[in-house]
Order: structure tokens, then sequence, then C-alpha cells
């Protein structure tokens, strides 16, 4: 793994079915100030995300949907709150790992780890979507 997060749980993602699009669920949280010391959490994934769009659009991925997120309208937090969330699909899990692992990934991924203070992404399949599948 050349630039893999620390937290990527790349073993568990490998073992689950590959069969087509999926969309990675990120919940976030930022620091107040980036750790680099170069303005705030959000500044520094705003750095990410510029670095990490043109890797997730060669993949063949794209966002789906960003917002602030606003609290638990059903069902309990557990004292874990999210100030961000983040669905990305990709065409597959393959593509969403290639990513991720890539040494390009890792030069952006830098500005998340300065930003973000707490990270969550939950696989999910694609069981519906509006969307056709990638390359249709």
């Amino acid at each position: 793994m050349t630039g893999a997060p620390k937290d990527l749980n790349e073993d568990f993602v490998r073992g689950l079915p590959d069969t087509g699009p999926v969309v990675m669920i990120n919940m976030l949280r930022f620091r107040e100030t980036s750790a680099d010391g170069d303005g705030s959490g959000w500044d520094a994934y705003q750095r990410y995300s510029r670095g990490f769009a043109p890797l997730l659009k060669a993949a063949g991925g794209t966002i789906l949907w960003a917002g602030k997120a606003e609290g638990a309208a059903y069902g309990d937090l557990a004292g874990r709150t999210w100030e961000f969330i983040v669905l990305v699909r990709y065409p597959s899990r393959r593509a969403f790992l290639e990513v991720l692992t890539s040494a390009d990934y890792a030069l952006a991924n830098v500005h998340r780890d300065n930003g973000v203070a707490d990270h969550l992404i939950i696989a999910s399949d694609e069981t519906y979507s509006k969307f056709p599948p990638p390359g249709a």
C-alpha cells in the first residue's frame, strides 16, 4: 500500500462482493485549526478536496451529495456528532481502493489529516439508484 490512510480497512473492503457501483458515506468532524496551522480544519479539507477530485474523476467516481450535518432526526448519535456528510459513488470497490492506496492520494490526504478530527466512511452496496450504472 503506497499511501493508504492508517484507518483504511482494506481487508474488509476487499472481502466484500465487488459486483458494481458502491457508495461510500463519509461522515466528518473538523479540527478548529488545521494541524499544520494553515487556516481552519475546513480550509485544510478544501485543499484535500481539490487534490482528491481529479483522482475520483479519473477512477470513474463522482460526488453524489455533500452537506452540513444538523443532528439526529431519528435515533441516537450516541455522543458522536458529525459536521459534514459526503456521499461518494465509485464504479467498484476496487476503484475505491485504487484511489485511496495511490501515491497521488497520499499527497492529497496530508490535508485531510490536517483538517479532520474524526472521519468515518461507511461502505454501502447500491441496492437502488436513480443514476445509471457507470459507463451506461
